[in-house]
């Protein structure tokens, strides 16, 4: 299936590694150029130095941004280029009980997970409205509903922007432009992968029997019973940032492999 997604251009928030990273290459795979995103200069170098091994021919672009200091985004935005589809993936989590959560630890979730996306989508829906073309994707989580009690201050940022992103479709009202959110569950991200070694190892198991555990004790609700692949999450974010899924605005697409329940 051709996704048409030649000669658009692609912002991805928090793409070195991990799911943004495997966007970047799905949307090159599909012939959009890419700019993709990171904490430091070095991330970002690494990235994009093995995405041009990988695509040679591949348009890509690097851009350092610290998403918890404001100053830095406003200077970034200032650099984009003319952006067709913005993902906005970046996102932090700190594992703690709700107690020992800080106004620091509360406030630095807010700005990086929530006004990283306000802040881009401030900048750029506007742009898309007046070319009446583009897309907007947030990056949420199956915790926004889940809320595991020690990820309360992250569940509450994967929740809120699912409220931005209904909101700012509200927005694209009689355009070409949607604005939607993604809901992913449990995925074998690398920050997956060394959780799981290091369970096995503390544990003295195998990462699949603490794999397993995992599904039956975490996430008993799952369909899946597995992590879904980094590829399997960014293909479904790729398709839904095309111009062949238009009929699809204000929604909330879950990929979390059944774990959230219900049928809507």
């Amino acid at each position: 299936m051709d996704l048409q997604l030649k000669g658009k251009t692609v912002f991805i928030s928090g793409s070195t590694s991990g799911i943004g990273f495997s966007v970047a290459r799905t949307f090159l795979k599909e012939g959009a150029s890419v700019c993709i995103n990171g904490r430091t200069e070095e991330s970002v170098a690494r990235a994009v130095h093995q995405l041009k091994a990988d695509f040679p021919n591949g348009k890509i672009e690097g851009a350092a941004s610290d998403f918890s200091k404001a100053e830095e985004v406003e200077s970034l935005i200032e650099k984009l280029p003319e952006i067709d589809i913005l993902i906005n993936n970046v996102g932090i989590y700190t594992a703690k009980s709700f107690f020992d959560t800080t106004d620091d630890d509360w406030n630095r979730h807010f700005e990086v997970n929530v006004m990283s996306g306000v802040r881009l989508s401030r900048y750029l829906l506007p742009k898309m409205l007046e070319k009446n073309w583009g897309r907007i994707l947030f990056v949420s989580s199956e915790c926004a509903t889940l809320v595991p009690a020690d990820l309360i201050a992250y569940s509450s940022t994967k929740t809120a922007v699912l409220a931005i992103s209904r909101g700012l479709a509200q927005l694209t009202k009689g355009s070409s432009v949607t604005v939607n959110s993604v809901i992913p569950g449990s995925t074998m991200t690398e920050g997956a992968e060394q959780f799981l070694l290091d369970l096995a190892r503390s544990n003295k198991k195998t990462t699949s029997e603490v794999e397993a555990d995992f599904f039956s004790e975490a996430r008993p609700n799952s369909l899946l019973q597995r992590f879904a692949s980094v590829e399997e999450i960014a293909n479904t974010i790729v398709y839904f940032a095309s111009p062949i899924a238009i009929a699809t605005n204000g929604s909330a697409i879950k990929l979390d492999g059944g774990s959230m329940g219900g049928i809507i």
